[in-house]
């Protein structure tokens, strides 16, 4: 808690004021709480980072938090699903919004009415509590954070209407949409023990927001000859805001500097080795931060093993296996390009996937027989095996080296267990019962296999597509949770979705996508909702309140 709110809790109190300014305090909720100074947590990163101690009287489901969170989570699913479809999508994440709404919050604070409604009923409230507190901030954060990513069921539409020309509902596009967005939200409650909980999975990427969390409300004083942590936050937004003018209007091939290009214009070999869009890339490099942190995120908020470890696969794969594979003519490589995402026929032509199509939407064996068997580039081909080994060797990594902690912490829910400074803090809030979260997921399960089935004739996914979907999702989720807890990067379920569903349930394309959306996203979608979890938990929201936020309806307004 801030000096400022500090003193103005020492001031004389207002007799029209209130803590609770929509719903009472959770029981249980006592007085403030600071550990004795050695108490921290074991993770080195997290101890410099986060606070040990915790205010439970802060006001947190405010009207200035219902507001801003919900402005916040509907401009950011807009915005990202908008430049999704760029080259280098630009990702405008949640620190945006933590960022933007401190003044506007600030702002609020002071000009809103501290009247006092419903006065001396069960339903009182105040539209301003107090002054802008940390703790609505973070709620504020979160649910921008359930609007910073794209909606990736989208894509079904988007593949449908655009590369097969054919026509899918709004409403049946609405409910796909809704049920993948939901679905991990149910994972993500039944793994909370062991990806929330243990102080071993610390989630990196959160220590950027809590840092950020603290700068922007702890009064600091300015070390002699320095700057202080907001004052550097400002210098740097500044200094990056402006700079983003060159390579984004000014001078926009700053996105890639392919020297070798510009030296060998004419030869394709050059044109294969230095294109930093259509080739190896080699010699290349970008001067924007989005070709940087457009697709593995930014590398700041990863732990340095991780970004080395992703640095020399891709090493390896880029500039050793592929190129090998390449001009070795492996599977008459050299027949097609060595870098694209299209798919070719024999001959290295684009395949025309509308010709092998019929009316119903459905593969036509004696098209596909005339047309011939499609390929892909050795790039392309690449990256799907290495996303198989990435499956197999997460599941035997978590095996061998977390194996243990995951069979002790099940035991230990049976028992009293041992808990670091930040879990036994939260302890004092009531929790959210399991049955919530199983409740909700057998919901949407439900929901899912009603869309499926009544709608198969635009779906075409049957009822056990469903279900199967669910078990390849919700077996992932731990293995997954675990690698993105600790190392930041997060293996997707995208190929090996399609590639099962390819083979158990052949030419039915809508099916395919719908398959890998359910298999894939609601892991994904799991994942983001146990990082809030543990932000949260760092910032010592109360987990009812979390809970309140997350399934609101604006989890419902973001696919709109």
């Amino acid at each position: 808690m801030t000096e400022s709110s500090r003193e103005s809790m020492e001031e004389e109190p207002n007799q029209d004021e209130i803590t609770a300014p929509l719903i009472s305090r959770d029981e249980g909720q006592t007085s403030s709480y600071s550990p004795k100074e050695e108490e921290n947590s074991p993770v080195e990163q997290v101890a410099l980072t986060v606070q040990t101690g915790d205010d439970p009287s802060l006001p947190v489901l405010t009207f200035r938090m219902w507001v801003l969170g919900t402005i916040s989570c509907v401009l950011l699913s807009f915005l990202n699903q908008f430049f999704w479809y760029r080259t280098e999508p630009l990702s405008i994440t949640a620190i945006s919004a933590q960022i933007a709404v401190v003044p506007i919050g600030r702002f609020m604070a002071a000009r809103i009415t501290t009247r006092v409604f419903f006065k001396g009923t069960r339903w009182e409230f105040t539209l301003n509590p107090g002054p802008f507190n940390v703790k609505e901030h973070v709620l504020i954060t979160i649910f921008a954070n359930s609007g910073a990513g794209t909606v990736y069921a989208i894509h079904i539409v988007t593949v449908v209407k655009i590369f097969y020309k054919k026509h899918i509902t709004f409403f049946v596009s609405l409910l796909v949409i809704i049920t993948t967005q939901v679905l991990g939200f149910g994972w993500a409650g039944i793994f909370r023990r062991y990806l929330v909980e243990p102080a071993a999975m610390w989630w990196p990427a959160n220590l950027v927001q809590v840092s950020l969390f603290r700068a922007l409300h702890e009064i600091e004083e300015r070390p002699k000859g320095g700057v202080t942590r907001i004052q550097f936050f400002l210098i740097a937004f500044i200094c990056s805001f402006a700079y983003y003018v060159f390579p984004g209007y000014l001078f926009t091939m700053l996105t890639s500097l392919s020297w070798i290009c510009w030296i060998f214009p004419s030869s394709v070999l050059a044109q294969q080795i230095g294109s930093g869009l259509y080739g190896l890339g080699l010699g290349a490099f970008g001067l924007d931060w989005s070709t940087i942190s457009s697709y593995l995120g930014s590398p700041l908020a990863s732990p340095w093993f991780a970004t080395a470890n992703v640095a020399a696969g891709f090493v390896f794969v880029m500039y050793v296996l592929t190129p090998i594979c390449y001009w070795l003519n492996v599977y008459k490589a050299k027949t097609f390009p060595l870098f694209s995402e299209d798919l070719f026929t024999a001959d290295g032509q684009e395949y025309n996937i509308t010709e092998i199509i019929d009316s119903n939407f459905h593969l036509n064996i004696t098209a596909y027989e005339e047309e011939g068997p499609l390929y892909i580039s050795t790039f392309f081909a690449m990256t799907y095996g290495v996303g198989f080994a990435a499956l197999t060797s997460t599941i035997v990594h978590v095996a061998l080296f977390h194996g243990r902690e995951i069979w002790e912490q099940s035991k230990s829910s049976f028992k009293e267990k041992k808990m670091d400074i930040h879990t036994r803090l939260m302890q004092r809030y009531n929790q959210v019962p399991q049955w919530w979260f199983v409740a909700i997921l057998l919901t949407n399960i439900a929901l899912t296999i009603f869309t499926c089935e009544y709608y198969n004739d635009q779906l075409q996914l049957p009822w056990w597509g469903v279900l199967l979907a669910c078990a390849i999702a919700i077996f992932f989720t731990l293995p997954i949770g675990i690698i993105t807890a600790i190392t930041n990067q997060t293996p997707g379920l995208n190929i090996i979705t399609e590639y099962i569903i390819g083979y158990i349930y052949p030419g039915y394309p809508v099916a395919n996508m719908c398959f890998k959306v359910y298999g894939y996203i609601s892991m994904t979608q799991a994942i983001t909702f146990l990082q809030d979890f543990k932000l949260g938990h760092y910032m010592k929201i109360p987990p009812r309140t979390m809970f309140m936020a997350q399934v609101s309806l604006l989890r419902l307004l973001e696919p709109f």
